[in-house]
């Protein structure tokens, strides 16, 4: 599978299972998961065709993990970054003591003022480490990464929650548990 069409398929997925399952007339339950076979049927019924291995090579190769199949491999979600209501069911963890969220450099004065907020998104998306949060703050123009106190929020009762993909969510960020670090 060359990679334009890999990323095509990914495309096209994160649109569907993150955001409008509707599109292609499937609906997700309520932990965000939908059965691989009507998937492919509903896309390949609206022009939209791709065969289950190469859904497999997309879930297996995306760099970013962003997809997820069921342990028996007959389901598949988006692992996070919904803007539909999903229960991941993902159990609240302890972070590490600091994590990263990276963004534009425009949306920065918004951002320590009044703090991360999901946006069109149901949690806010955090970051393991600065070089995954410069990649992210890239797409949104010049990056900056921001030091999010984790660990003084926990200790607050504020809850974390760790994707299939590595990405720490939460609910919100106040402004005073964040620190610009680059940009």
């Amino acid at each position: 599978m060359d990679e334009k069409r890999v990323v095509k398929v990914s495309k096209f997925l994160s649109l569907v299972l993150r955001h409008d399952p509707g599109r292609i007339g499937v609906t997700l339950d309520e932990g965000g998961w939908v059965d691989v076979d009507e998937l492919i049927a509903a896309c390949a019924a609206r022009g939209r065709s791709f065969s289950r291995a190469e859904l497999d090579h997309v879930v297996a190769n995306n760099d970013k993990k962003r997809f997820a199949l069921s342990g028996d491999g007959r389901r598949i979600r988006a692992s996070q970054g919904h803007s539909i209501p999903v229960d991941l069911g993902l159990a609240s963890v302890e972070p590490p003591a600091v994590l990263y969220h990276g963004t534009g450099a425009a949306t920065v004065p918004v951002i320590l003022r009044e703090g991360l907020r999901p946006m069109s998104r149901q949690d806010v998306h955090l970051s393991a480490d600065k070089e995954t949060a410069i990649r992210v703050g890239a797409r949104h123009g010049r990056p900056v990464v921001l030091e999010v106190d984790a660990a003084g929020l926990a200790a607050t009762g504020h809850e974390f929650r760790l994707s299939a993909n590595g990405v720490w969510l939460t609910d919100t960020v106040p402004p005073d548990r964040l620190r610009r670090l680059t940009g």
